[in-house]
């Protein structure tokens, strides 16, 4: 596929490096049981140090993989710690699971990041994945299935929306629908299925996923052979600015809150 010129506004280049007082990023997966998961996810958080130098970055995951949220925070050393979720859009994880493990570890001054999405920032990075998918048709996608894992949260369901349109306006004005692998509707082959029928021809699947797992094989599979499927976010570089602009956002509202943690400017705010 060929990669569209339409841009969107720049972030700026990664910050310097981290004060010796900056609290820990503690980067929150979700786990998976596939091994190429923690492999992806390694990657990131190696690409996040890159662009912070001296930046303490740690991992823990929610479940089916370790180390495990609660056992990360469990052993390191009193102090200050950020929690940035590597979860793409809001639900049950992130306003129930992190801040219970965070009051699980009493001896840590916690700060908790917002979810990774929605942001220009997940578009840049899913648009440069798009163009990796085998093209099975010459030209430009002339639509594009965006595979999300699903929640029972209405609000996971509307951050998904909002990256579609950030996603479409990024692709020209490609039209982009989200789609789910579970606990949410419409799924992968409703959405092929109607998008056909309305005349489209080039349709290609965008995977809204950290990294690689059980939904996001799933997903590829459900869109069929006719429908190329990009990788996971995976290491993009502006996937790990965006963990860098989620950490400085929660120390900036923890300063606010007049809690011990040090303040990093943050990076423009987006509407």
């Amino acid at each position: 596929m060929t990669a569209s010129t339409h841009r969107i506004p720049s972030f700026g280049p990664p910050c310097p490096d981290a004060p010796t007082d900056a609290p820990t990023l503690v980067a929150v997966a979700h786990g998976s049981r596939d091994p190429r998961a923690l492999t992806t996810v390694r990657a990131l958080l190696d690409e996040v140090r890159a662009q912070r130098p001296g930046l303490r970055v740690e991992l823990g995951h929610i479940e089916l993989a370790a180390p495990l949220l609660t056992d990360t925070l469990a052993a390191h050393a009193p102090g200050d710690v950020v929690l940035v979720p590597l979860l793409l859009g809001r639900g049950h994880h992130v306003g129930h699971d992190l801040p219970r493990a965070a009051d699980a570890a009493p001896h840590l001054r916690s700060a908790r990041a917002t979810a990774l999405g929605p942001h220009p920032l997940l578009a840049e990075a899913l648009h440069a994945r798009l163009a990796e998918a085998p093209a099975r048709r010459p030209g430009p996608p002339d639509a594009v299935v965006l595979a999300a894992a699903g929640s029972r949260d209405p609000s996971s369901a509307a951050d998904a929306e909002r990256t579609a349109a950030l996603l479409s306006r990024r692709l020209g004005g490609t039209p982009v629908h989200p789609a789910y692998a579970t606990a949410a509707t419409p799924a992968v082959p409703q959405v092929v299925a109607a998008l056909r029928a309305a005349g489209h021809r080039r349709i290609a699947l965008a995977s809204y996923f950290t990294a690689p797992g059980y939904f996001a094989t799933r997903c590829a599979r459900a869109a069929g052979p006719g429908v190329p499927a990009a990788p996971p976010l995976g290491a993009h570089p502006a996937l790990a600015r965006l963990v860098l602009h989620r950490y400085d956002e929660a120390r900036v509202r923890a300063l606010s809150g007049r809690r011990a943690l040090p303040r990093r400017p943050a990076l423009p705010a987006v509407a």
